[in-house]
């Protein structure tokens, strides 16, 4: 969905913009759809670029809305980028950041010849964890508010 909001944020922008004429500009036409684009915020040539979310996607709403929101300060909303950083040891292992008590980790092993295939693994708070494949350790770094990922913490379960 991001990506087909990319392709047609340069339509959208002028769609909002062109208030002059009666009938508003088709989204998209076929060879445009297929180009590549600037990205979604990005204002081209001397235009000033969107400062409310009204003017990228009038209709977003919750996270999608949010996500919008923190992009037109300039700050990422969700990190979705891998975490890279040193091998973890045990004696220092590579810190895992969290928004919950529990977080799914990958390992992809070290570097060159350590390299190996994803291993999943359930990574939880103040439970250190060895991969099993290239013995790196990994920790889990709280920074939210913590609970459940799946929204049920253990006082819930009495009640069901």
């Amino acid at each position: 969905m991001w990506r087909r909001l990319q392709t047609l944020a340069p339509s959208l922008r002028r769609a909002a913009t062109s208030s002059s004429s009666a009938r508003a500009a088709p989204l998209s036409t076929a060879p445009a759809a297929f180009r590549r684009t600037s990205p979604l915020l990005s204002s081209p040539d001397d235009k000033p670029a969107p400062t409310k979310v009204e003017d990228v996607m009038p209709i977003a709403t919750g996270l999608e809305r949010e996500e919008l929101e923190a992009e037109l300060q300039g700050k990422k909303r969700f990190d979705m980028d891998p975490v890279v950083g040193p091998f973890g040891t045990k004696e220092e292992p590579a810190v895992i950041e969290s928004y919950y008590n529990k977080r799914i980790v990958g390992c992809p092993g070290g570097e060159g010849e350590d390299e190996h295939d994803v291993v999943w693994f359930w990574l939880e708070k103040d439970k250190p964890h060895e991969c099993p494949v290239c013995l790196q350790y990994f920790v889990l770094k709280v920074i939210g508010d913590g609970g459940d990922p799946d929204g049920h913490d253990v006082d819930e379960d009495e009640h069901h």
